[in-house]
Parts: structure tokens; C-alpha cells; sequence
């Protein structure tokens, strides 16, 4: 679970739905990107991290710390 992404979603009090749909992809994967099933890929990260105002680097430093 990626807590720092669903904090960031929460508050700005927008759905797993608005995201996706901002970014361009199906809501299912933007789920197992916030449940940290999947690694987005780097356009996918700048994207998302766009919409949420977060660092789209964090997505992959977490990775690294598994």
C-alpha cells in the first residue's frame, strides 16, 4: 500500500475515478498503483503526480526501499 499516495488522494477529496480519468488510464490500475501491486510507468508517474501536486519520484524510490 502506497499510504503516501492515498493521503495525497484524500486530501484533495478526489476519487480513485478522477484520477484515473485525468491521467488517461482505467481506474482498476490506478487501484493497484495505490495498493502498490504495480509500479507505474515514468510518463504514468509525472502524470498522476500532477494531478495529486506530489513528487512523481516517490513512486519509484519505493520501489527501491521493498
Amino acid at each position: 500500500m502506497r499510504e503516501w499516495l492515498l493521503d495525497a488522494r484524500k486530501k484533495r477529496d478526489i476519487t480513485q475515478a478522477v484520477v484515473a480519468d485525468a491521467v488517461g488510464i482505467k481506474r482498476e490500475y490506478y487501484t493497484m498503483i495505490e495498493n502498490g501491486v504495480r509500479t507505474p510507468s515514468v510518463e504514468n508517474a509525472m502524470k498522476i503526480a500532477g494531478v495529486l501536486k506530489v513528487d512523481w519520484t516517490m513512486f519509484f524510490s519505493s520501489v527501491l526501499t521493498k
